[in-house]
């Protein structure tokens, strides 16, 4: 049976971030996501958490100067120190609040920079990421963002997500599958699921989280070009057992367009 996580950066934006949480716990659901969880004590959201009994499914590390435009330091040259830090304090935010998975964000690449150089660093930061998040038994993710919304992003594709993957050779390091910017990149979900969704030989790599919108416009997943109805039916044939983080913008009201998800609490 799938398992779907409220994303609070996107959904319940009705309420109060720190009212999202009960907001969520009313309308069914057992986890929540979101971006980032450092404007608040980590204390207080643990007892959100508690408080309206959710798991938390995953945030994302600090992802550098989120104002002034960065998307994230893993491939970026010269900031491998801010990454480090950046580590540093998501393990400390996900031991608080008893969370498994860590999101890393590229970063973004400007055409003239050189990729062999990025992807070198990412690499490198990746694979220190995993590490000390095994000590933690989280897992790292890293995600293919599409060029439509974060234009210049270092990581677009599946396949390339993967491969990442499988050069750091971390167990604890996979891809997290957002269906909302791979069939905006790339189409072919339902093929790219089944080729991906296991670990490759020697444990490298599979889907470790999955996030949902509809496309083009990033609301419900009742509406749009995505079956979902079919891949739900394919992704719960698959054996998948994590959280299905629901990273979509309501069209109205969240509680009133969540008719798609009854058939799944």
């Amino acid at each position: 049976m799938l398992r779907f996580a409220a994303n609070l950066s996107m959904m319940y934006t009705e309420h109060a971030f720190v009212d999202r949480f009960a907001a969520a716990a009313r309308d069914g659901f057992k986890a929540v996501e979101f971006l980032f969880p450092y404007e608040y004590p980590a204390e207080t959201l643990r007892q959100l958490l508690a408080d309206n009994g959710l798991e938390q499914a995953l945030f994302n590390a600090p992802p550098g100067d989120w104002a002034g435009g960065e998307r994230g330091l893993a491939s970026l040259p010269g900031r491998e120190e801010d990454f480090k830090r950046s580590i540093d304090i998501a393990l400390d935010t996900a031991r608080l609040l008893g969370n498994k998975k860590l999101h890393v964000m590229a970063g973004l690449i400007r055409p003239e920079q050189d990729r062999a150089r990025h992807r070198a660093v990412y690499l490198e930061n990746l694979a220190y990421a995993a590490r000390l998040a095994a000590a933690h038994g989280v897992t790292v993710t890293i995600e293919p963002i599409n060029t439509r919304d974060m234009p210049g992003f270092f990581l677009n594709r599946q396949d390339e997500a993967q491969a990442i993957c499988a050069e750091v050779a971390a167990d604890n390091l996979q891809v997290q599958f957002d269906l909302y910017h791979c069939q905006i990149t790339e189409g072919d979900l339902a093929v790219k699921l089944q080729r991906d969704m296991a670990r490759q030989p020697g444990g490298a790599g599979g889907i470790g989280h999955l996030q949902i919108a509809g496309v083009p416009e990033r609301h419900e997943p009742d509406v749009g070009e995505i079956n979902y109805p079919y891949l739900f039916a394919l992704i719960d044939s698959l054996g998948y057992s994590g959280w299905i983080g629901c990273e979509y913008r309501p069209r109205a009201g969240t509680s009133a367009g969540l008719a798609w998800l009854q058939p799944w609490l």
